[in-house]
This record gives C-alpha cells, sequence and structure tokens, in this order.
C-alpha cells in the first residue's frame, strides 16, 4: 500500500507540472482556440505517459473521482480511500507550487495566475459560463472518464492499449470542458491551482469537488450494469453458437 500511495503521489505531481505547465509555459503563445486543443492534448498525453510508466507500482488512479468510481464499482478498497485521496491532493499541490516557482522565474515576472490553469465558472469561465452549466459538464465529462478507466481495468484485452485509451478519452473530455471550466474532471488537480490562485479559486473550488465527484459515483453504479450486460450477451452468443454447431453435426 506504501508503494501504491508514493505512486498516486508521483503521478498527481507530474500530471498538474505536466498538464498545467502546458497551459502556463506555453499556452499563451497560441490563440484562443488552438490554446484549448494543446491544453487538451497536454492533459491527454500526461495521463498516457504516467499510466504506462507507473502502472506497476500504483492503480495509477491521480484523481478522486476516479478512486472513488471505483470504490463503489467494488474494485477500489474502500478502508484505502482516505489516504489514496490525501496522496493525490498532496502530489497535485506539491506540483502546483512547484510550477509556480518554475514560471516565476521568467524575466517578465510571475505568471498571470487567471492563466495558471486553475479552474472557474461565471466571471472565471474561459467562455462565461455559468455555475449550473459548469456543474453538468464537469460531472458528465468525469462521468465518461471513469467509465473509461473502469473498463480498461475490467479488459485483459485493454493492458497494452490501456494509457493509449485513458490518454484519448481525457482528451476528448477536455476539449469540451476547456472552454466551460478550464477542464478539472479531477478535484486533487482543482484543488492544488486553487491554492495557488486563492480567492475566487477557493470560493468556486467546491463545485470542482462535488461534480467530480458525483461524475465518478454514477460511473462507478452503471459500471456493473455494463459488465452483467456484457457477459449477459457473450453468454447469449456462446450458446447460440453451441446450438448452431449441434445443428451442423447433425447435418453432416
Amino acid at each position: 500500500m506504501f508503494k501504491k500511495l508514493i505512486g498516486e503521489c508521483v503521478g498527481s505531481f507530474s500530471l498538474v507540472f505536466l498538464g498545467c505547465g502546458a497551459t502556463v509555459l506555453a499556452g499563451s503563445r497560441f490563440s484562443p482556440a488552438l490554446g484549448i486543443v494543446f491544453q487538451a492534448v497536454a492533459f491527454g498525453l500526461a495521463a498516457a505517459t504516467l499510466v504506462y510508466l507507473l502502472r506497476s507500482v500504483s492503480c495509477t488512479h491521480f484523481n478522486p473521482a476516479i478512486t472513488v468510481g471505483f470504490a463503489i464499482a467494488n474494485r477500489f478498497p474502500v478502508r484505502d480511500l482516505v489516504p489514496a485521496i490525501t496522496a493525490q491532493v498532496g502530489g497535485a499541490s506539491a506540483g502546483a507550487w512547484v510550477l509556480y516557482i518554475v514560471a516565476s522565474g521568467s524575466s517578465s515576472g510571475s505568471p498571470a495566475l487567471i492563466a495558471f490553469g486553475a479552474n472557474g465558472y461565471g466571471a472565471y469561465s474561459p467562455a462565461g459560463y455559468e455555475w449550473h452549466t459548469a456543474l453538468f459538464v464537469e460531472a458528465f465529462m468525469t462521468f465518461v472518464f471513469v467509465l473509461v478507466n473502469l473498463k480498461v481495468a475490467s479488459s485483459r484485452y485493454a493492458r497494452t492499449s490501456g494509457p493509449v485509451l485513458i490518454g484519448l478519452s481525457l482528451t476528448l473530455c477536455s476539449l469540451l470542458a476547456v472552454p466551460v471550466t478550464s477542464a478539472s474532471m479531477n478535484p486533487a488537480r482543482s484543488t492544488a491551482t486553487a491554492l495557488v490562485v486563492g480567492g475566487w479559486a477557493l470560493d468556486q473550488l467546491w463545485l470542482f469537488w462535488a461534480a467530480p465527484l458525483a461524475g465518478g459515483v454514477l460511473a462507478g453504479l452503471f459500471h456493473p450494469i455494463l459488465q452483467r450486460r456484457v457477459s449477459n450477451r457473450s453468454e447469449h452468443s456462446m450458446h447460440a453458437g453451441g446450438i448452431d454447431g449441434a445443428f451442423d453435426k447433425q447435418s453432416l
């Protein structure tokens, strides 16, 4: 368990440093439209790389919403929820502060905190979306992303392609969520940037815990139903194949 917690901490640190770092250090050089694509791709590539590197020593969640979703789906022990989430928030927060120190070393001065990757709604939404829209988008995109993680973890055929699928799904969800909230889907990542930015980011942080956790819980509840339907369908196909085979033998 200690090794897994270290892996979650290191992965969360790296995800925030790499994903938000792309926004802070390079995102401002692009137009707003290209900046959205750049940020989404950066987080997707970071997730895929970290899942591939750390899957031998960690659960590779790096996200409290994923951990809660796995616990609801009975794929993660409930007793380990608090230690895992603590490691994720701690690692992400350290990543945000190290990124701020690095970005502050520029000759142009400290980075603009509004562009630090902090998540917000209303006046602090990139496209001015209100809290109810942000709540729905964050919850739904997290639901999709956590469901992909659960599907990858439950499929033995996805072991080699799993990191790529996770990275692509995060990129896709981020493309939709970045204009609305700067794309959280991860309470640890939102907490980390809010602690650096302070003020309005801390005031609005409640939504970026409530919505992703709701999405994670829904994914955890839905995944067993999805698995049951897939299993029933495969059993029905095997049964049908057996009957067809019997008819074939009789005809021969």
